[in-house]
């Protein structure tokens, strides 16, 4: 209902695991929500810093955001054609530089595609604009917070990543990353707060997946996963 709207901003944010065998950017190309721009989402990183996949400072953020064409003030909806549902890891990176609408298109490009909805095809048209990252909301943790939080305990740690790599059963798909997981972390699998159509459960059956593994919502609570996105 809104496409034609001059102040909404799509953004593309798929992005794979290197087993996908898939190319995100030539798959926008052929065939995209039409009006959205592609946001490579696996390049939106800070590629200065020592961490890998580390979010973008706010610099490093205006700078894509300007070249993309947003507007300063733009409404931004995010999706993906992922399995990891990248376009949540998108919407964290604009919350926190201070995008005050910002929202997921449930159910992302494969609802879309479902309903049979138009989709273009090509690169988007664009013309860049001075842009600005401002303070949002959305709070990081580094290493030391979380060796520190294992002998406070006053944050609870929930890890996203399937049970198998959590337990230490499979290993991970990149080399030189140990098995298992942080102690006294909890195991929420990303998908236990998805339906089967990639679309989020309802808020009471997203609280339930927490608290059946033990998590208690009205505590602090940090997450984590493999690669920063789920």
């Amino acid at each position: 209902d809104h496409l034609s709207d001059a102040d909404l901003v799509i953004l593309d944010a798929s992005a794979h695991l290197p087993d996908a065998g898939r190319d995100p950017a030539a798959e926008f190309a052929a065939g995209h929500i039409p009006g959205a721009r592609y946001l490579d989402l696996a390049k939106f990183t800070d590629p200065d810093s020592p961490v890998p996949a580390a979010l973008p400072n706010p610099k490093q953020f205006a700078q894509k955001m300007g070249a993309l064409g947003v507007p300063q003030g733009a409404r931004v909806v995010v999706y993906d054609d992922s399995y990891v549902k990248t376009a949540a890891r998108a919407w964290f990176i604009l919350r926190q530089n201070g995008v005050k609408e910002v929202a997921i298109l449930d159910g992302g490009l494969g609802k879309w595609r479902a309903e049979g909805r138009p989709l273009e095809s090509g690169d988007a048209a664009v013309e860049a604009v001075p842009y600005s990252a401002g303070p949002g909301k959305g709070v990081v943790r580094f290493k030391a917070d979380m060796v520190a939080n294992l002998a406070s305990k006053a944050e609870q740690v929930v890890d996203a990543r399937g049970a198998k790599r959590f337990t230490g059963e499979e290993s991970d798909f990149r080399p030189n990353v140990a098995d298992g997981h942080i102690p006294g972390s909890k195991n929420v699998v990303f998908d236990q707060v998805m339906n089967a159509d990639g679309t989020y459960k309802s808020p009471e059956e997203i609280r339930a997946a927490f608290t059946a593994q033990g998590v208690d919502l009205a505590q602090p609570v940090v997450t984590t996963c493999g690669g920063g996105v789920t």
